[in-house]
């Protein structure tokens, strides 16, 4: 298991480029979340690369996502743990969150996208001047970002034990740090 099969993975099925970057920033936010779990990196962020990997050919549960995508991972000799975190993300996959990377990854993967919506809203288009006070605002705004469910971020935040403006301010700084590659450094300057 490496990253350039895993990247070479999510490219085969997925094409959509807000999606690829959705990848992106869900593997930053779990590579970030190993380090505070003693988790390992590159486990995590494989698992935030590929959680939605299945998505453009499968995009719902009648669809069979991520149903479709463990078959695959499980085919491709991914681990165990790797798929089960995958099934883990969608409540309605009957794999419950236990291990900290099945719960970090639910945590991150409704936030990261609400971050992106939110930085591209703002004057700058960046992620660089994005603050959890502005994100919890935001979250108020039923009309912003409304195919995001604010539940699953307060919910996934709970899960993971973590305070939510805590939570969000960790993903921002993650995200920050793959700014270019996510589209949302903006019109700030290096």
């Amino acid at each position: 298991m490496n990253r350039q099969a895993a990247w070479e993975l999510l490219t085969e099925y997925t094409k959509g480029e807000s999606l690829l970057k959705h990848a992106l920033a869900v593997e930053a936010a779990m590579r970030a979340y190993a380090g505070k779990f003693s988790g390992d990196p590159d486990e995590w962020g494989i698992v935030g690369l590929l959680h939605d990997f299945d998505y453009e050919r499968y995009p719902s549960a009648e669809a069979g996502h991520p149903f479709k995508g463990a078959e695959v991972l499980r085919a491709r000799g991914y681990p165990e743990s790797v798929v089960r975190a995958i099934l883990s993300h969608a409540d309605y996959s009957g794999v419950p969150r236990e291990a900290p990377l099945e719960k970090a990854l639910f945590a991150c993967d409704e936030l990261c996208g609400f971050l992106t919506a939110a930085a591209l809203i703002r004057p700058t288009k960046s992620i660089l001047d994005l603050e959890a006070s502005s994100v919890r605002k935001r979250m108020k705004d039923k009309a912003f970002a409304r195919n995001v469910k604010r539940e699953d971020i307060v919910k996934g935040a709970d899960e993971l034990g973590v305070d939510l403006t805590e939570h969000i301010t960790f993903v921002i700084k993650a995200m920050q740090g793959i700014a270019d590659g996510l589209g949302l450094r903006g019109s700030i300057a290096n």
